[in-house]
């Protein structure tokens, strides 16, 4: 009796591939700055962080850039499984540079079916700081999303309770005011909002009559969202990290934060990184001792709630045109 024959192994056309880092660019990366590059030779797809794009005075240790590519990486890998496809991932592979944070290759061994809604969902997923409304996120959903930050071998955990809740409200607020006094990051953020290219902030996004006395955002005063205070009552907050603070950390974090914010668009959910308190690193440690319980290390903070029913949808941001980002 002969033996049942093996599937053969696809790998990814490079069309394919230029499809799947179109949908991977559609995430979200901090001011916009959309800090990646990606090479595709040999059946490896190599992500790259574009160190052209970090913000220096807001983000020298690149946190918020990686955790901006881990995004992507977790885009790239939820659009391939859309279309079929799968993903064989190599973090920080070795003898790589530093700019290198991952090697994939995309591939399959028969033929999967197309999931539209999913590819429809990555089109949909945006960022929406207007305030969110006073019903709070139950907390049976606030559990299950943290749960989908394990596979990713990244911790989570909701602050749902009202003193952990006002002790971060405090730790935000400060964090806010000391980021205030800071020139060179004021300058720095000017640079990426109002531009009209590829990237960055557009002034389409921002109030037409911003009030400077009463707005705190991570933004200079009054742009970007309505809101009066760092946390409201409908809002819930969600805490991810790990072990250690570093790229290897950031990155999966980046990637569970994708995934969070994906289900959590899917069920009608808004989500709004708030990485400003993890900027200063006394209130990110103070965050993880007093806040997390000494849990695990903070990476990064995502508000969660409930957008107004019949609110106005927000123009998109723009993105980078592929030929930008990707080599071949």
């Amino acid at each position: 009796m002969s033996s049942p024959a093996v599937p053969r192994t696809e790998i990814a056309p490079a069309s394919i591939v230029e499809r799947l880092v179109s949908f991977a660019c559609l995430a979200p990366s901090v001011h916009n700055t959309q800090p990646w590059r990606w090479r595709y030779a040999d059946g490896v797809l190599t992500l790259r962080a574009d160190l052209r794009r970090r913000l220096p005075a807001e983000d020298p240790r690149g946190r918020d850039l990686t955790l901006s590519c881990g995004a992507a990486l977790h885009h790239l890998q939820f659009a391939a499984r859309a279309l079929g496809w799968e993903t064989d991932v190599v973090r920080l592979p070795r003898g790589a540079d530093e700019s290198v944070l991952a090697q994939v290759r995309v591939l399959r061994a028969g033929r999967s079916p197309v999931v539209p809604q999913d590819l429809a969902l990555l089109r949909t997923r945006c960022t929406d700081r207007r305030r969110f409304t006073a019903w709070p996120v139950p907390a049976y959903r606030l559990d299950d999303l943290c749960r989908l930050a394990a596979p990713w071998g990244v911790a989570a955990a909701a602050i749902a309770d009202d003193g952990a809740r006002f002790r971060l409200e405090l730790l935000a607020n400060q964090a806010l005011s000391e980021l205030g006094l800071d020139p060179g990051r004021q300058a720095e953020q000017d640079r990426w909002i109002g531009r009209s290219g590829a990237d960055g902030i557009p002034a389409a996004l921002l109030p037409d009559d911003p009030d400077p006395l009463l707005a705190r955002s991570r933004f200079r005063p009054g742009l970007l969202e309505d809101t009066r205070m760092v946390l409201h009552g409908g809002d819930r907050v969600i805490a991810l990290g790990g072990p250690y603070d570093d790229v290897a950390g950031w990155l999966r974090t980046g990637e569970a934060m994708s995934a969070l914010w994906l289900e959590a668009t899917r069920e009608g959910l808004s989500v709004v990184p708030m990485s400003q308190p993890i900027e200063v690193e006394s209130t990110r440690r103070e965050i993880g001792r007093s806040v997390l319980r000494g849990a695990f290390e903070p990476h990064l903070l995502l508000r969660v709630g409930w957008q107004a029913i019949g609110r106005s949808e927000l123009p998109r941001t723009p993105r980078r045109p592929l030929a930008d980002v990707l080599d071949s």
